[in-house]
Parts: structure tokens; C-alpha cells; sequence
């Protein structure tokens, strides 16, 4: 009878703890992560988004053991790495690079299979980095007054060129023609090193592109920053004055990468994940890194990326109309 009392009892006690949570199955996010996570990258192997996302992402696994692996979904525009973004698990094991282009994207197609704030949940930004102008080194626009000077002096005879009409760099340099009244023609590239070597040539007077496009013949002394488009001057390019500075304001071209993941994945590894990435953006190292590459680290809590693309999608869908581009 006494065997059986203090099975009764066990058997009681063990109900409770049952009912109490202690024996329940954990979150699907209790032992994350259990296997690599997959990052797709809209852009190829080597190029600086790349590099950037390797640099990050190895710098986590070496505090913390989490693993990755990039998955490159270069072209049609960002839509086929955003496309299995979207079409993966919301567990944490599939994320997608997320930044400024596909801002810019959402309004420029007149549809697209996805939709940037409903399907996706932002992690972190990454990096930052100012639009710059630059001219060749041994032409006659030194400055940026002296280009529209010469410009309202002579209508119709400068070249701009930017890469891939609906790039970010693209549209900037048609909103720049619209800020100084130019009538110039905006010549686009497939990339940049055809876009820098036609500065270098003169067949365009004025380039429009990130500092790690123009840092190898800047350095070569072929080419001539003249302006950047940021709120101030960038720490990486001290000595450029802001178009801002030169007397034309409102003019700011600022753009970013970051990480996201599909909608639905739990907060708790949303935070996790922002957490690794932001520790990792603060090592002396990776600042180091990130200045040879032309880029600044923008550190963000998960809310702050989302603040920051729903901000970008309202304003570039603004400077589009007002453009008159066509989606």
C-alpha cells in the first residue's frame, strides 16, 4: 500500500510540473541556431556587398559559433534574392539582404511580387555610404560651382553618367540635373569601372557613385571628388565639401544594406541576431575594414531599420513623381 501511495504521489507531481510548463516542449526559437543560416545576396561573389556580408557574418562566428552561408541571387533587380527571402521558412535559417535599392525599387516598378514591409522583418543595417560627384582629375571643373557655372553657360554640352538606369546613382544624377535647372544628358553604364574609365577618357564631365568605385583612381589622381551628397561631411572623405555646403540644399543621396528576414520569424531570434550583428559593427577591426571599402557601420536596432526603409520608400517614391520617371 505504501508502494503504491508514493507512486500516486509521483505520478501526481509529475502531472503538475506538466501543467505548470517545466516538462512542455521549448519555443522553436529555445535552441536556435542548430544549423548554418542562409543569407541570399543580391549581387555576385567579390563585389563589395559581398565582402561586406562575408566580413560580418565571419566575425559572428568567431564570438559566437553561429554559422553561415552566403547564397549569391544576383539580378532582375534584387527580385530573385528578395523572391526566396520571401518563399523561405520564417525560422531563423533564411535571411536577405535588404537596403536602400529596394527603396528605391518599390516605387520605380509599377508591380513587384513582394512587398518590402509586409513580407519582410528588418534585423540590422549593416553599412552606409555617401553618393559622390567626381570629375577627372585634369579637367576644369575643380569645384562644384564651377560645373554649373559652366553648365548654365553652356546648355546641353555636359555628359552625367551614372550605372544602370534605375540604380540609385542613376536617379541621383537626374535629381541633381533637376536641382540646377541642367539640361545635360544622364548616360548610364552597365558598371563601374566602365563608368569611371569613361571619366577618365572624357566621355562624361561629371560620375556619380559610392567611394569604393572612385577610391582607386582618386588615389591614381585620374579623378577629382567634388561633392558629396551626404546630411555632412563623411569621415572617409573629410576634404569633399556636401552639395549641401556648395549652395544647393536638399540635395542628400545616402545609401545602406542591411539584414531582414521573412515575416513571422520570432522576435526573440530577430533580436538575437540584431544583437551578434551590432556587437560585431563596433570591433575596431571591422570599422577599420569597412573604411578600405568605402563605407561607414550603421548601427540600428531591428525598429530603426524598419523606421528607416519605410522612410526611404515614401521619399524616393516622392523624388520619382516629381521626376517624372516612369515605373
Amino acid at each position: 500500500m505504501r508502494e503504491i501511495s508514493l507512486s500516486r504521489r509521483r505520478l501526481a507531481a509529475i502531472g503538475l510540473l506538466a501543467a505548470s510548463g517545466v516538462f512542455a516542449p521549448g519555443p522553436v526559437w529555445a535552441d536556435y541556431p542548430s544549423k548554418p543560416i542562409r543569407i541570399f545576396l543580391p549581387f555576385a561573389a567579390g563585389g563589395i556587398g559581398d565582402i561586406t556580408f562575408r566580413l560580418v557574418t565571419a566575425k559572428v562566428t568567431e564570438r559566437t559559433g553561429m554559422q553561415f552561408v552566403i547564397e549569391n541571387r544576383p539580378g532582375a533587380g534584387g527580385i530573385t534574392s528578395a523572391m526566396a527571402g520571401k518563399a523561405s521558412a520564417p525560422d531563423g535559417y533564411s535571411l536577405v539582404q535588404i537596403g536602400n535599392s529596394y527603396a528605391v525599387s518599390s516605387s520605380l516598378f509599377a508591380t513587384l511580387p513582394y512587398d518590402l514591409l509586409k513580407d519582410f522583418k528588418a534585423v540590422s543595417t549593416l553599412a552606409q555610404f555617401d553618393l559622390l560627384l567626381a570629375t577627372k582629375a585634369s579637367g576644369e571643373f575643380g569645384t562644384l560651382a564651377r560645373l554649373v557655372e559652366y553648365d548654365r553657360a553652356n546648355p546641353q554640352r555636359l555628359n552625367f553618367g551614372a550605372i544602370s538606369a534605375g540604380s540609385t546613382q542613376n536617379i541621383a544624377a537626374e535629381m541633381f540635373k533637376a536641382l540646377i535647372g541642367s539640361k545635360a544628358a544622364v548616360v548610364p553604364f552597365k558598371s563601374s569601372p566602365e563608368l569611371i574609365g569613361a571619366l577618365q577618357r572624357g566621355d562624361i564631365d561629371v560620375a556619380f557613385d559610392y567611394l569604393a568605385a572612385f577610391a582607386s583612381a582618386v588615389e591614381d589622381k585620374q579623378v577629382k571628388l567634388i561633392a558629396s551628397a551626404g546630411e555632412k561631411r563623411s569621415a572617409l572623405t573629410p576634404d569633399t565639401p556636401t552639395v549641401i555646403e556648395s549652395g544647393w540644399p536638399g540635395y542628400v543621396v545616402t545609401s545602406w544594406n542591411g539584414v531582414a528576414a521573412p515575416a513571422g520569424t520570432p522576435p526573440e531570434i530577430i533580436i538575437q541576431l540584431s544583437r551578434e550583428i551590432t556587437s560585431v559593427l563596433q570591433l575596431p577591426e571591422v570599422k577599420e575594414r569597412f573604411q578600405l571599402l568605402g563605407m561607414e557601420p550603421a548601427i540600428s536596432t531591428p525598429e530603426g531599420m524598419g523606421e528607416r526603409l519605410q522612410a526611404d520608400i515614401a521619399r524616393w517614391r516622392e523624388i520619382i513623381v516629381k521626376l517624372g520617371l516612369q515605373p
